[in-house]
């Protein structure tokens, strides 16, 4: 082990590159939360990875400095056109498609008038009856599958919900939510595939911006296009796809690992089916427990400084583990303790770049929930707890399935 004397890990003591962890590749990751445990343990707050291509990064593991990272956009940017040693780079790193929780890339007063078009008009959606919609639509996922007495949550129900609501929210037709549901899994995913995936959502939604400048309604599109921003096409696409895909990944994970949480946990679901727990409560201990996105990439360092006992350059690439900050002991000791009622976390990003939907996604999840106990009598797992498995990648753990029995 040396300590790296100059370069994006200055200061770092890391073995060569073959002993760093890779954050790309099939072989990537298995459990996120033993890889952060363990790379916190040997490097501390802030360790160095690879990301596609090979590509260094710095993943930030502790609270305090992920959110510091957030808060300070000044220090930190979004636009990796950053300087170093004198050069742009004219494009960023491949580390995700999906950029972020409010998904601009822009910083400063470029940020502020793009996310004001985008946080407007989510206001607005969800003043329209979002949990209404929600109820409507979960009823019919249910009405497809009430008769068997089994089901599969997350294929049947949690994967295609979101996407549902958000075809109204946008002002697709339910043909386009069905074009792009699997396009938008695919496209969070990254992979070989993800750039066609891209370009086959930005085609949807370059038409439906087309089709909303001559014939308006009550959706997002149509207050995006006549908001005071004055946004033009490529803005206009380039935020509808920003809504779409980290909303439909991002509550469709968090719907499924809900849905776990209820079922396996017996007093939970006993308490939500009596009135004696409130379904806002296991939410946040969900986020707490299991974000949506347990890494979040990417921020840019503007200059030379010091996080977390690291030197950090300017350009520096910094990935965020929002998953391992919540877990952080230095903040959070005892993981078995109850958060009920602590709004602390990190599921949806905090500084500038906050999630602009979430009271949306937290309409979907809530009221979701609320409908499946009440269709579904009996509800109950049909495999072990244990048997459950899931698909981790360093950037998110998907819950593969969530099979279910009831009384038809």
């Amino acid at each position: 082990m040396t300590t790296v004397p100059h370069g994006p890990w200055a200061g770092c003591p890391v073995a060569h590159g073959t002993d760093l962890t890779r954050l790309h590749g099939p072989d990537a990751i298995g459990d996120p939360h033993a890889v952060h445990a363990r790379l916190r343990e040997r490097y501390g707050a802030i360790a160095p990875v690879l990301v596609d291509g090979d590509v260094p990064a710095w993943l930030v593991l502790g609270y305090r400095e992920i959110r510091r990272v957030l808060e300070n956009p000044l220090q930190f940017r979004r636009d990796p056109r950053i300087r170093r040693a004198g050069e742009i780079a004219e494009e960023p790193p491949p580390v995700r498609p999906v950029g972020g929780p409010d998904g601009i890339r822009e910083d400063g007063e470029a940020h502020r008038r793009l996310r004001a078009a985008v946080t407007d008009n989510l206001h607005a959606a969800a003043g329209r009856g979002i949990r209404r919609h929600v109820t409507h639509l979960a009823g019919r996922r249910i009405d497809a599958f009430a008769d068997t007495g089994r089901a599969d949550l997350v294929a049947d129900f949690a994967a295609d919900l979101p996407m549902l609501v958000l075809t109204r929210v946008l002002g697709l037709t339910e043909n386009e939510g069905r074009v792009l549901a699997e396009s938008c899994g695919q496209a969070a995913e990254g992979g070989p595939d993800a750039a066609a995936h891209d370009e086959r959502i930005a085609g949807v939604l370059a038409a439906l911006a087309a089709r909303k400048r001559t014939e308006p309604g009550a959706d997002l599109a149509t207050g995006l296009i006549t908001h005071h921003a004055d946004l033009d096409e490529e803005e206009t696409v380039r935020l509808l796809r920003s809504v779409l895909v980290t909303a439909h990944t991002a509550t469709g994970n968090l719907l499924a690992r809900v849905l776990e949480a209820v079922l396996t946990d017996p007093a939970v679901h006993s308490g939500l089916v009596g009135g004696e727990l409130d379904i806002t409560s296991v939410v946040e201990e969900v986020m707490w427990n299991s974000p949506p996105f347990a890494v979040l990439p990417a921020r840019f360092a503007t200059g030379d400084l010091e996080l977390g006992e690291r030197r950090i350059q300017e350009g520096d690439l910094l990935l965020l583990g929002l998953a391992a900050g919540n877990r952080d002991p230095l903040i959070r000791p005892d993981t078995g303790v109850s958060l009920a009622g602590n709004h602390a976390h990190l599921a949806f990003g905090a500084g500038p770049h906050e999630c602009p939907g979430q009271n949306i996604a937290l309409g979907i999840v809530e009221t979701a929930v609320h409908v499946l106990l009440h269709r579904l009598p009996g509800l109950r797992l049909a495999v072990p707890a244990g048997d459950l498995t899931s698909t981790a990648s360093a950037f998110a753990s998907r819950l593969d399935g969530l099979p279910v029995e009831f009384d038809a």
